[in-house]
């Protein structure tokens, strides 16, 4: 099981990523833009009133539509979508249901995927967190 703390833990050793203020989430900068590359899920709850921030799900980038479609089919109990997601580049992750190791690695992705050449570069010299 895994938590915000775990999150913060593995994201915030990654070269350049910042945690967002005012709501659970992180990003790199590339060109004087932050991008984020995980957020907590908003949760459309009822129709007619705004989303509100389910703590127990992300959202995490992923490179491609193919790698979200697999990463879904791969264990639909830990990674899903919704419509709001639809033809994005991003799967909802379960904390409770993903291991450790399983959301390093989807994090070290996302980050991959939003990250300038430089800050890849400064990573592959030292590719562990540890």
């Amino acid at each position: 099981m895994a938590t915000h703390d775990d999150v913060r833990r593995i994201a915030s050793r990654l070269p350049g990523a910042v945690e967002g203020e005012g709501r659970f989430g992180f990003s790199v900068t590339h060109k004087g833009k932050a991008k984020g590359f995980l957020w907590a899920w908003l949760e459309k709850v009822h129709p007619k009133k705004p989303r509100v921030i389910n703590d127990e799900v992300i959202a995490v980038v992923v490179s491609n539509l193919t790698i979200k479609d697999m990463i879904i089919d791969s264990d639909p109990e830990k990674y899903f979508t919704e419509p709001h997601y639809n033809g994005y580049c991003a799967v909802l992750v379960r904390l409770a249901k993903v291991e450790l190791d399983e959301l390093e690695g989807l994090i070290i992705e996302a980050w991959r995927c939003k990250a300038p050449t430089e800050l890849l570069r400064q990573f592959e010299a030292k590719p562990t967190l540890s």
